[in-house]
C-alpha cells in the first residue's frame, strides 16, 4: 500500500490516531477507575481521592464477596443458567432460521411466521401477563423460570435466517440431489458455514443471560435459587444484619464502602464475559455484517 508523504496526509494520520486514543482512553477510564476504587479504602473513597491510582490499598470487598458460600451458589447458578439456557435459545434459533430462510415455494406459510415474529419484536404483552404466565405453568422457583421465557430470542433468529439466505443454493441442490435430507444439509452444510454467525449469536446468548437480574428477582423468591446478578444486587449488608455480626466482622466491613462493594461486585460479574468475549470477537463484526445485509 502506498502512502502519501504530503504534509496534509500526515497531519490527518496524527488526527485520526489522537482520536483513537481519546477513544480508547475514554472507553478503558471507567473500568480503570472502576477497579482503582474496589481496591482502595473507604476512607480514600468516599474522599473522593481515588481516581487511576488505588489509595491506601485494601482487598477487603474481594474477601467479604468471596468468602461467601452464597457468592459461589450463586455463581453455580448462572453458569448452569448459561450452559442450559445458550443450548436451548441456539438449537431453537437455528431450528426456527433454517425454514424461515428457505423461499416461500419451499415453506408456504413463510411469510405469515415472518409477521408473525416481527410482531413479537415491535409489541409485547407486559410484565404482568409475562408473570402470570409462568406462574400458573409452575414454573416460578426454578431454573426453568430462568431459560424457557426467553427461548426463542427473536433478533438472532432474523439474523441467522439472513445468513442462511447468502448461503449459495448450488450447496443445497447438489446435496439435495446425492440424497440428503434437509435436516442434514442443516447439520453437514449450514451450520459449519454459518460458524461466524453462530459465534455472534452465541456471544449475544452468553452475556444476556449472564447479565441479566431483574427476572431473578421477579420469578425467584428462594434466595438460594437466585443467578449471580440478583444475588450481586442484594449483596449490600443492612442494618437488621450488621448487628448479627461480630467485633472482627465489623472490623472487616468499616474498611469499605458501598461505593468500593459495588465496584468490587462490577469486576467480579465481568470476569466471565471478558474470559470468554476473546474467543469470539474476531466473529463478532463479521458475523453482524454478513447476517444484515439480506433482505
Amino acid at each position: 500500500m502506498i502512502q502519501s508523504k504530503s504534509l496534509g496526509s500526515r497531519l490527518s494520520r496524527l488526527l485520526i490516531m489522537f482520536a483513537l486514543i481519546l477513544i480508547t482512553f475514554m472507553s478503558l477510564a471507567p473500568i480503570v477507575n472502576t477497579i482503582m476504587v474496589s481496591v482502595s479504602s473507604s476512607t480514600a473513597v468516599n474522599a473522593g481521592r481515588v481516581y487511576f491510582f488505588p489509595v491506601e490499598l485494601n482487598f477487603s470487598s474481594y474477601g467479604q464477596i468471596l468468602n461467601d458460600t452464597k457468592f459461589w451458589k450463586a455463581f453455580l447458578i448462572s453458569v448452569e443458567r448459561v450452559v442450559l439456557g445458550g443450548a436451548i435459545n441456539m438449537i431453537l434459533t437455528i431450528l426456527m432460521a433454517y425454514p424461515l430462510s428457505r423461499s416461500v415455494t419451499q415453506f408456504r406459510s413463510r411469510n405469515t411466521y415472518m409477521w408473525i415474529i416481527v410482531f413479537t419484536m415491535l409489541f409485547s404483552g407486559g410484565i404482568v401477563p409475562w408473570y402470570m404466565v409462568i406462574s400458573n405453568l409452575g414454573l416460578i422457583n426454578s431454573i426453568w423460570a430462568l431459560v424457557l421465557p426467553g427461548a426463542v430470542p427473536v433478533f438472532n433468529v432474523i439474523l441467522l435466517m439472513n445468513f442462511f439466505k447468502g448461503i449459495p443454493k448450488e450447496l443445497e441442490e447438489a446435496a439435495f440431489i446425492d440424497g440428503a435430507s434437509p435436516l442434514k444439509i442443516l447439520l453437514n452444510i449450514f451450520i459449519p458455514i454459518s460458524m461466524p454467525s453462530l459465534a455472534t449469536i452465541m456471544l449475544f446468548v452468553i452475556v444476556g443471560h449472564w447479565n441479566n437480574f431483574f427476572d431473578g428477582i421477579i420469578l425467584i423468591n428462594d434466595s438460594s435459587k437466585i443467578p449471580l446478578q440478583t444475588y450481586l444486587q442484594r449483596l449490600s449488608l443492612t442494618r437488621d444484619q450488621m448487628q448479627n455480626l461480630s467485633v472482627e466482622q465489623l472490623q472487616q466491613f468499616n474498611k469499605i464502602s458501598n461505593t468500593t462493594l459495588n465496584s468490587a461486585k462490577i469486576l467480579v460479574s465481568m470476569i466471565p464475559i471478558l474470559l470468554i468475549y476473546p474467543f469470539l470477537q474476531r466473529y463478532l463484526i463479521h458475523g453482524i455484517v454478513l447476517g444484515a445485509v439480506k433482505e
